[in-house]
């Protein structure tokens, strides 16, 4: 059966990226489909340019700012397709997309979940092609910046990219959508870990494509919440075997950070991120009982999936020079043998 999709695209101050994105994200939907297009309180004539683009879409208009996490889920509540597709304003689809973001459906993959190819805006290289995962939480695009001729088959991967992600609506729900309290970053890494520890596959459909005008720049607040999400998710979804292994490499981590932050010029963001996961501590605790009873992946098998080397050109030379990599390589093999003899 051809699943109906329910677009969710999250505006803040968003009209110039809609006035891109509608008009060929709304060529690819068929009768069946619907948009929903949730406003977080947009300053700018992001509320006209939907009304006079998509006259048919639902617009939810929060009154305040929610984040993307909350603006996702207040989306999701209002939908009622079979198939949710997570949008980014500024992600434009490319022709085709709409048949081939419902092709895992189809074809019965049996994944939990799965992302589109995500392009740069010009369409010519790689944003994003499912992203690693190293075992401090690091997390980065895959394949950012490679030709858009390398790009993978249909296939499994690690993390999915928020940019365009696709879920049964009926998975999300059972899942409990984003974590809210995220507010930006690094929701889909936790969506995707939570998945995964429920015996669920991700997966990359190459064929359904969109032009993401991506980035990467520290804005103010970024360093925060990349940071603060990035040890919450580490709370929230590793294994407790896993994290006590990896706590003195955890440690070393944030020292370094420190370090780096400091150097940097967020420093202060750094500090902030850190009080605030102190003070949401008892809350992911119980949060992550939820989620750990939910699992049915062992911590080896967890373990499998997280990198030993950080790729991203974003991360400084030295985490990826050659003594950094071969150091990180053979603690993660230590930990996953361990986890192995365990198991």
């Amino acid at each position: 059966m051809r699943p109906s999709l329910s677009v969710l695209i999250v505006a803040w101050n968003s009209r110039e990226e809609l006035d891109r994105t509608l008009p060929v994200l709304l060529a690819e939907l068929g009768e069946d489909d619907e948009l929903i297009v949730v406003d977080n309180d947009s300053a700018d004539d992001t509320i006209e340019v939907v009304r006079a683009l998509a006259p048919a879409a639902r617009l939810v208009r929060m009154g305040r700012n929610v984040g993307f996490a909350g603006g996702v889920n207040a989306g999701a509540a209002e939908a009622r397709g079979d198939l949710l597709v997570i949008l980014n304003p500024d992600a434009a689809p490319l022709p085709g997309f709409g048949a081939a973001i419902r092709r895992p459906w189809l074809e019965g993959r049996g994944w939990a979940a799965w992302q589109a190819l995500v392009a740069e805006a010009g369409g010519t290289t790689i944003n994003s092609a499912g992203n690693p995962l190293h075992f401090t939480g690091i997390v980065w695009a895959g394949g950012h910046g490679r030709p858009i001729s390398e790009a993978p088959p249909a296939g499994e991967v690690t993390v999915l990219s928020g940019a365009c992600l696709a879920i049964p609506r009926a998975t999300w729900e059972e899942v409990g959508g984003f974590p809210a309290k995220f507010f930006l970053y690094h929701e889909d890494v936790d969506l995707s870990l939570r998945l995964r520890l429920a015996g669920g596959t991700l997966g990359i459909e190459p064929a359904a494509v969109v032009a993401h005008d991506y980035e990467f720049g520290a804005r103010e607040h970024k360093w925060r919440w990349l940071e603060r999400n990035r040890l919450a998710f580490l709370v929230r979804a590793y294994p407790a075997p896993l994290l006590l292994l990896l706590a003195p490499a955890l440690i070393a981590t944030e020292l370094a950070l420190l370090v780096v932050a400091g150097s940097g010029g967020w420093g202060r963001q750094k500090l902030a991120a850190n009080a605030e996961v102190l003070r949401w501590l008892p809350r992911l605790l119980l949060e992550r009982r939820r989620i750990q009873r939910r699992r049915v992946v062992s911590s080896a098998e967890f373990a499998a999936w997280l990198s030993a080397d950080l790729d991203s050109p974003f991360i400084p030379p030295i985490a990826r020079s050659l003594p950094v990599r071969l150091v990180l390589r053979s603690y993660l093999g230590v930990v996953r043998l361990l986890l192995g003899r365990r198991s």
